[in-house]
């Protein structure tokens, strides 16, 4: 069996993982050939666990290893029983080393390939994608281009091999067009493009195939990124004291809301009650004070005109949230600038981080939680140019900024200056909704009130939301509403789900 797990922590660009291969090769002496058997091995596997009604395969062929491992895939699938045709865009004879072995290998075991026809795609069960692996540079062309095409306009499930053709495996673009697969069976190390840009519109499920390489081998390599693992909400919220009170779990004080935003700051402080923090305060305008509280009364209002209404407030929290419904009135300058002005751990998000922009300053304790279009107003930039590189993106303004900065948006990236970013790989479309920003503010500070850690709070916080929400949209993905996630969090931080 081919060891295949949804787990893998570290993140790596296309040069990385083929600097793993040849590690592989030329430090462990495993041959070349043996990890293409394995990985066409494990891409059967893959077939036998998620597509178990497919009894007929098409296997589409490209050239260079990734086709390679379509015609090992091919060879394996047949001997298994399965009825197999493969399709080459490429011509089998110039291929060259184990690409050229694996062709062999399924000529000699009595298989035949054919030129390209858009027909046979409608005569499967599945489509396997082995045309194009990680070496792309320049877009898509001729029948290369023609073939992806028919793929996405086709009926059938497509399984991909290493990575969705024409997807770039460092950023996340299309290269023109690309393969939309419904499941990626990606080998040895994990692309960083899977998560960026519009890879996760073209992944599908990930599955990780290590190919039986030795996890040192990537203990020891360099990487780009790593996955925010679950594990973490055992590391930084333990169990608690049985004599514990609410004052043992931190005090959050939320301030925004102002005019006809109220409930901007009440998503955010329930989410923090919601997280475990012990107290949450909401500062906001005083005639939001009666609709804050109408529904969630375990919250503390402060009804506030001046920055000096809010000093008493400040004095007694241990976490402070601005910015959820702030607005950029002279008000919202007042509360923003009493915020600053603290002292204390701040999460600073949306007309927090607009008024931000106007004046850049830098902090070693904050939290900045930007959408893409905010944290091209931080960087006085585009968005669309953060989101052609979310990666230097989120480093930039961590570096600019100092603390700890989330970059919101498909993949959230947490990041701090010098340091290897994260990524979030849980979460939906459905996400894609109004109030959905406040409560992941809320859900940090929460955090941040019990274990004192901006990091780790930060990514605990986004991970805790995403999962959440994927809780949520068990229920639909359309019309999922922020309030939505309050339950499925609670659920999730205590290990229920």
């Amino acid at each position: 069996m081919v060891s295949m797990t949804f787990a893998g922590e570290k993140i790596f660009s296309a040069d990385q993982v083929r600097g793993l291969d040849r590690r592989a090769i030329n430090e462990l002496g495993i041959p070349g050939y043996t990890l293409m058997c394995r990985a066409g091995q494990a891409l059967l596997e893959s077939v036998v666990d998620h597509f178990p009604e497919a009894k007929s395969l098409l296997v589409i062929c490209g050239a260079g290893n990734n086709a390679g491992d379509g015609y090992v895939m091919a060879r394996l699938a047949r001997r298994s029983g399965y009825r197999v045709k493969v399709i080459t865009l490429s011509d089998p004879v110039l291929l060259k080393g184990d690409a050229r072995e694996a062709y062999d290998d399924w000529q000699k075991d009595g298989g035949r390939v054919q030129g390209w026809n858009a027909e046979a795609l409608d005569q499967c069960d599945l489509v396997v994608d082995a045309i194009l692996g990680t070496g792309l540079e320049r877009p898509l062309a001729g029948p290369f281009r023609e073939a992806v095409e028919a793929i996405n306009a086709g009926s059938r499930p497509v399984l991909a091999a290493d990575i969705p053709s024409g997807l770039n495996a460092n950023t996340g673009s299309v290269m023109g067009v690309a393969v939309q697969a419904d499941t990626t069976v990606t080998f040895v190390g994990r692309k960083v493009g899977f998560y960026l840009g519009n890879g996760p519109d073209h992944v599908g499920r990930c599955l990780f195939a290590d190919l039986q390489v030795p996890s040192k081998v990537l203990e020891e390599s360099e990487f780009l990124a790593r996955l925010i693992s679950p594990d973490l909400r055992h590391q930084v919220l333990p169990p608690r004291r049985r004599t514990a009170h609410k004052g043992d779990n931190g005090r959050v004080l939320v301030i925004g809301g102002g005019p006809g935003m109220p409930g901007a700051v009440r998503l955010a402080g329930e989410a923090a009650l919601r997280s475990g923090a012990g107290l949450v305060t909401v500062a906001t305008l005083p005639e939001h004070v009666p609709i804050v509280l109408s529904g969630r009364p375990e919250l503390m209002c402060l009804g506030v005109r001046k920055e000096k209404d809010l000093q008493a407030a400040l004095g007694k929290a241990d976490v402070v949230v601005a910015g959820p419904g702030l607005g950029q009135d002279e008000w919202s300058s007042q509360m923003y600038n009493a915020a600053l002005g603290c002292g204390l751990p701040l999460v600073l998000d949306a007309d927090a981080l607009n008024l931000l922009a106007k004046q850049p300053v830098r902090r070693s304790h904050w939290v900045l939680t930007p959408h893409p279009g905010e944290a091209a107003r931080l960087l006085g930039t585009s968005g669309g140019i953060v989101q052609n590189d979310r990666l230097a993106a989120v480093q930039r303004i961590a570096e600019s900024y100092g603390g700890v900065a989330v970059l919101k948006g498909a993949g959230t990236l947490v990041s701090q200056a010098g340091e290897h970013p994260w990524i979030c790989d849980r979460g939906n479309p459905g996400m894609a909704a109004p109030g959905m920003g406040d409560v992941l503010a809320g859900v940090i500070a929460g955090i941040a009130a019990q274990c004192s850690d901006l990091d780790a709070a930060a990514r605990l916080g986004v991970l805790a939301h995403a999962c959440a929400g994927d809780l949520a949209a068990a229920k639909g993905e359309r019309g999922l509403l922020a309030r939505d996630l309050m339950m499925p969090l609670r659920k999730w931080l205590n290990g229920l789900a």
